[in-house]
């Protein structure tokens, strides 16, 4: 596979450096404001049970659905991206999902509110790939470096202060309507970056756009596998019984078929993802670093709103503060990873890595005997320590992931890469979220104990992202 990037970034002096990185915030608003949404209406749960009379069941699918749809449509809409252009792309995914948030804080139904939530998943899913992809098409080197830091920033911020937000606006807007200002917080935001993504974003890519089609066989049996992968962990508490975990396979089936078909499509036209990309070393342990990294990474803030909300019978807004440290340490070191990545490589990521798992384990050993009143203070230093080594990982592991990816491909790539991320978060959550109800269980109610024992497991997940990085380290000493 060719990785000629000769198509050339906006030319970086003067005024079209200064509105590339215009661009740059105006699509780093609305990635944070898409992947915030993934976590802050989780402690709007019950406002929702009650306001419109939801079932367990209607509540799983408000929260999973979101991500579900999310997950499905990344890697069509970088393609599409990639071969028609960044900017439609963008701002029909931003329209769209103004509109769907606008219509879910109308909510009067339980129905209504899940349909808005696919359709608004589907929008993050087309907004977020055409960041990236605009980060490859833009700069390069060291200015890609800081690029990747300031979405690796948004991205650890907004998962880690969503249920802050979350808290806060339900406590201003009251118990009755505030959940719904979680939605309607997205409306300003969205036309904003409507107008300024429409003036600041190259309508093309680089180059000469491509005519061919989207490849819809492609997209039918990606869509498929990813579909059947996800629902089984998405609706693992509603949906009883083993037989659920029959779809996985079945999924991973559909995924073996688009696979076969990518690689015959590729030789007669621009396939949805050309998977000669998992020839480069950098992207394929990347994205598996990244899928591994996302299912104990995501499941951290999962089983500690649990902990401290249903367990110790904290606030929204008090749990929202507790996590707070691991946002502010994710956002500093996120700017300063990405500055350095193209210094330190893949032994940056392994740094952070070893980081976040040294911050955790701390946190299991804090809470041994602790009395409850004081978790979030005990919690703090710790969590401080994890995020810092977070800031580490995500921004520069994403650099270094897509530093090979042909400009033309940067979409599609990207979406594989943060579709492998959404199917990480899930498959983490499902996991260490069943080892906690179990635990919970078998101890006869003590949330502590179950929070100490599925946090471990999170741990023995991002250790496995560890050694990954640790191969990928090894592999490029031995090659140079």
């Amino acid at each position: 596979m060719s990785t000629d990037r000769s198509s050339t970034p906006v030319d970086a002096t003067g005024s079209d450096d200064r509105r590339r990185w215009k661009a740059l915030s105006v699509g780093l608003v609305a990635a944070f404001m898409t992947l915030l949404d993934v976590s802050i209406v989780n402690v709007a749960v019950p406002s929702i049970d009650r306001a419109i009379h939801a079932t367990p069941s209607d509540l799983q699918w408000v929260l999973s659905g979101y991500a579900l749809t999310f997950g499905l449509v990344l890697v069509p809409a970088g393609r599409f991206g990639d071969a028609r252009g960044r900017r439609t792309a963008f701002v029909v995914g931003v329209a769209l999902f103004t509109v769907t948030s606008a219509l879910a804080g109308l909510a009067r139904s339980p129905e209504w509110l899940i349909a808005a939530r696919l359709v608004q998943g589907a929008a993050a899913g087309i907004v977020n790939p055409q960041v990236s992809g605009m980060i490859q098409q833009l700069f390069r080197g060291a200015d890609r470096g800081r690029a990747f830091g300031l979405l690796g920033a948004t991205i650890g911020i907004s998962t880690a202060v969503g249920p802050l937000l979350g808290g806060l606006l339900i406590e201003l807007g009251g118990e009755e309507h505030g959940w719904r200002w979680v939605f309607f917080v997205n409306i300003p935001v969205g036309i904003l970056a409507v107008v300024l993504g429409w003036r600041l974003i190259p309508a093309r890519p680089a180059g000469q756009p491509d005519r061919h089609r989207l490849d819809p066989v492609g997209v039918l049996l990606l869509g498929l596998g990813v579909t059947l992968v996800l629902l089984p962990l998405v609706q693992r508490a509603q949906w009883r019984g083993p037989g659920k975990w029959v779809l996985i396979p079945v999924g991973l089936l559909f995924l073996a078929g688009f696979a076969f078909w990518e690689r015959w499509y590729a030789r007669h036209r621009p396939p949805l993802f050309d998977l000669r990309l998992f020839r480069l070393r950098s992207y394929t342990l990347g994205s598996l670093i990244g899928l591994v990294y996302f299912a104990g990474f995501t499941a951290i803030f999962f089983i500690f709103t649990l902990y401290l909300q249903v367990g110790l019978g904290y606030s929204a807004l008090a749990a929202g503060l507790a996590i707070t440290p691991f946002a502010l340490g994710s956002a500093a070191a996120s700017a300063v990873g990405g500055r350095v990545v193209t210094r330190y490589g893949r032994p940056l990521v392994a740094a952070g890595l070893l980081v976040v798992v040294l911050g955790l384990l701390a946190t299991v050993w804090v809470l041994r005997d602790s009395p409850h009143s004081s978790v979030p203070l005990l919690t703090a230093v710790p969590f401080l320590l994890a995020g810092l080594g977070s800031g580490l990982v995500i921004a520069p592991n994403q650099t270094l992931t897509l530093s090979e990816v042909p400009v033309p491909q940067a979409g599609s790539g990207a979406g594989m890469l943060q579709t492998g991320q959404r199917i990480g978060s899930a498959a983490g959550i499902a996991g260490v979220g069943a080892l906690f109800f179990s635990s919970l269980a078998g101890s006869g109610g003590d949330f502590s104990v179950a929070y100490r024992h599925s946090l471990l497991l999170a741990v023995g997940i991002i250790a496995l992202a560890l050694v990954a990085a640790l191969v990928d380290v090894v592999a490029g000493h031995r090659s140079s």
